[in-house]
């Protein structure tokens, strides 16, 4: 187990006392399944959603969280464009954000003097939770206990193989192996545990170098055929004009119990994330939504 700072609001940070009901995002059937190229002109031009984003932690919170005030969230309150729909048994969802510049860049090792140090550059992503199970919640830092289903997707590290990582996060008031441990005022000890889905993502880490043989390396390779769970869900982004495009979309049912199922008239919570070259509590993040899949089946 990891022991963590107390009140670190950062995980999904989502956190406010009054809660509104939740954005519905319709899921309807699509007349022809989208080519998944990261280009939404195959999609409808109605029905998309205008999802407000906002920073998972505020301007000038950093250090009262323990966190270094130099590595900021550089995506600030945007509106993310997103469209949910069915064809055959598939799910398809795409987004399209505001960024001013892509960045495809993740780590590297770098040459520090006398060895390679790991850099501090990083990708743009976007990530979407459905829930799987127990008693959802906005936050990762409650009393309530649930299983959330995640879709992360990655500009340099996923993008270039057409998937997105497949990931569950557990949360719980009451001891995780291997888990993260968070002390929050009021609750106690919140224990999160991100785990991937079984498999071969869809890109692995390289080891540091021993020897020089060049100022700047890779620290990852991708996959060209990524395998198991974790590789259910294809996805492909594009950076045009000052947007991403991203298109996502996996089966309705895989089968796999750490995976969310979707079913014509069910409604399911959710919420989505947006980083901008940054990592986790580098973030905005959305609301809840309500994925409702009520005209799934017409």
């Amino acid at each position: 187990m990891k022991a963590q700072s107390a009140l670190l609001l950062l995980v999904l940070p989502w956190a406010a006392i009054a809660q509104a009901p939740p954005q519905v995002i319709a899921v309807g059937r699509l007349a022809a399944a989208p080519q998944l190229d990261g280009s939404l002109a195959d999609w409808p031009k109605e029905g998309w959603s205008a999802v407000k984003v906002t920073p998972a932690v505020a301007a000038g919170e950093r250090e009262k969280f323990g966190l270094d005030p130099e590595d900021r969230n550089h995506t600030g309150t945007l509106t993310v464009e997103l469209r949910a729909g069915v064809f055959g048994d598939r799910l398809y969802v795409a987004a399209r954000w505001p960024d001013d510049a892509a960045d495809t860049e993740y780590k590297g090792w770098e040459w520090a003097g006398s060895k390679y140090a790991e850099g501090k550059r990083r990708d743009d992503a976007f990530a979407v939770r459905f829930h799987l199970s127990g008693d959802y919640d906005r936050t990762m830092l409650s009393a309530k206990s649930y299983v959330a289903d995640v879709w992360f997707w990655s500009a340099a590290r996923t993008n270039p193989a057409g998937y997105a990582e497949d990931w569950t996060h557990q949360v719980s008031t009451r001891m995780i192996d291997d888990a993260a441990e968070y002390a929050v005022k009021g609750v106690g000890t919140v224990y999160i545990k991100k785990q991937r889905d079984a498999g071969g993502g869809p890109y692995k880490a390289l080891p540091r170098p021993k020897e020089r043989s060049g100022d700047r390396l890779p620290s990852f390779e991708v996959v060209k055929a990524p395998t198991g769970s974790i590789a259910d869900v294809q996805a492909k982004g594009r950076w045009a004009a000052g947007k991403w495009s991203l298109e996502l979309a996996r089966k309705l049912d895989t089968g796999h119990p750490d995976d969310a199922p979707f079913a014509a008239g069910r409604k399911l919570l959710g919420q989505i994330a947006v980083f901008n070259r940054g990592a986790d509590e580098n973030k905005s993040v959305s609301e809840p939504l309500l994925f409702d899949f009520a005209a799934a089946g017409k």
